[in-house]
């Protein structure tokens, strides 16, 4: 037995020293060559600064609304919800989405209602929502603010980010940056 004690606390110091040094060290220096030496894309719109790649609550009707957060956007606290399926509380919450939704969307059927607007992605902080997210809300928006919806469904095109390579992931948009563009041409 004594002759693997030596060689598992060698072991064990070369591992702390590795882990917690040499590793967060190098991960460290890498993001200093990054955009804002890696502390996350920033956006800064009407004197607001926004993190890109972090979920913003938008639920105003004027807007793009965002996909739903289990941690209520709170960048701190990532994580989904932990519910299942088949979870009462769960089922009650999706369709008081769904109601909500239906209340400000009149001219669409639960049906048309994609699952991203009605469900919280797994870390609660998903800045993304699918085309089709989008494409269901042009016509309150239109309504609401004016705009044809031609113009909406260009600036919807405009700002659709393709899937990596034309074949790795979904066509997905960036709310945040829909919502400042649709901002900028309303001002117009």
């Amino acid at each position: 037995m004594k002759k693997h004690i030596l060689p598992a606390i060698k072991l064990t110091i070369i591992l702390i020293v590795f882990f917690a040094v040499i590793y967060p060290f190098t991960i460290w220096t890498i993001a200093q060559a990054a955009p804002n030496n890696g502390k996350g894309e920033i956006i800064t719109f009407q004197g607001k600064t926004y993190y890109k790649n972090i979920g913003q609550s938008f639920t105003d009707d004027h807007y793009f609304w965002s996909r739903p957060s289990a941690v209520n956007y709170n960048a701190a606290g990532s994580s989904g919800s932990n519910k299942g399926p088949s979870n009462p509380s769960y089922l009650a919450e999706v369709e008081a989405r769904i109601d909500t939704f239906l209340v400000h969307n009149p001219e669409i059927t639960k049906r048309e209602i994609p699952v991203d607007l009605i469900t919280a992605s797994g870390s609660g902080l998903d800045p993304h929502f699918s085309i089709q997210a989008a494409q269901v809300q042009v016509k309150r928006i239109a309504k609401i603010r004016n705009i044809s919806t031609v113009a909406l469904v260009a600036l919807i095109e405009d700002h659709t980010e393709r899937p990596l390579f034309g074949i790795f992931g979904p066509a997905k948009i960036n709310v945040l940056k829909l919502n400042i563009a649709l901002d900028q041409l309303a001002a117009k």
